[in-house]
């Protein structure tokens, strides 16, 4: 891999991470097209590492809401009159939220870093949950802000985030769906599938360290591609917050519809090969 290789799948990775359009499958796309063997544990490892780099952005910019859920949480350990706080109950909700995707992605890392990684997998998944994008905000009620989360919610978010091991699905765009079905508003269903994402997107990318480093990847490379993916993908979260407090989630779906279907083209014609 070289420099330039790096520079380019952070920018990709700080785009899309947050984007309801699939990082993992956006990376996929265009490590194939660089030329980098896409099922070849450096090269998924790469993706998971500088993922890292996104989520620093999330914590720069939400480090407010962080610390203060963060205290508020274990102030309620020690002082029961402080558990009732919206604070303390987020920061269970963060937690409980997390823990699906921690359990199914090391149960599931052969099978996620293997026979997942092909394109056809991509293009069935962006189009597959492009469908159920465009059913969540059709049929969520959009009627319960933040502070009306419930423990529920986490829950079935945090179960449903596991789908986004699947290249393609897009784990913001399982989590703010499922938020959506929940009742959520757009801007409360966005903002809990940032907080989720920190705890899991962490240690996927702690996890994949070794095999991002024991390939041909080398370390400066990764190093690049998570500072230009915080970069990007710290403006990314700025304009997707301020984009869903007034617009649907609709038109992700149908850039998704589109990439899905020209990518079963090219691979349906032989242009590009599926791995």
């Amino acid at each position: 891999m070289t420099i330039w290789d790096s520079i380019i799948l952070g920018i990709v990775e700080g785009l899309t991470e947050f984007l309801p359009v699939s990082s993992t499958g956006h990376l996929t796309i265009v490590a194939k097209m660089l030329g980098l063997k896409i099922d070849d544990p450096s090269i998924t490892g790469f993706t998971a590492v500088i993922q890292i780099g996104a989520i620093a952005a999330v914590v720069l910019y939400f480090l407010q809401d962080i610390r203060r859920i963060a205290v508020a949480w274990v102030r309620g350990l020690v002082k029961p009159e402080h558990r009732g706080e919206f604070d303390h109950r987020m920061g269970w909700y963060v937690i409980v939220g997390s823990t699906p995707i921690v359990i199914v992605g090391f149960l599931g890392r052969d099978l996620i870093s293997g026979p997942l990684r092909s394109l056809w997998w991509v293009a069935g998944a962006l189009i597959g949950w492009a469908i159920v994008m465009v059913a969540a905000e059709r049929l969520g009620s959009k009627s319960r802000p933040l502070t009306r989360i419930t423990m529920v919610d986490a829950i079935v978010m945090g179960v449903v985030q596991c789908l986004a091991l699947i290249p393609g699905v897009s784990r913001s765009g399982a989590t703010i769906s499922a938020g959506l079905f929940r009742g959520l508003d757009r801007v409360a269903a966005t903002r809990v599938s940032f907080l989720l994402g920190i705890p899991a997107l962490v240690g996927a990318g702690i996890y994949e360290l070794k095999d991002a480093l024991s390939g041909d990847v080398g370390a400066v490379p990764l190093i690049v591609g998570t500072i230009v993916s915080f970069v990007v993908a710290y403006a990314s979260v700025a304009w997707l917050l301020r984009f869903v407090a007034k617009h649907s989630i609709e038109v992700f779906a149908f850039y998704r519809v589109l990439l899905g279907i020209v990518l079963i083209i090219l691979l349906a014609t032989s242009t590009i090969t599926a791995t």
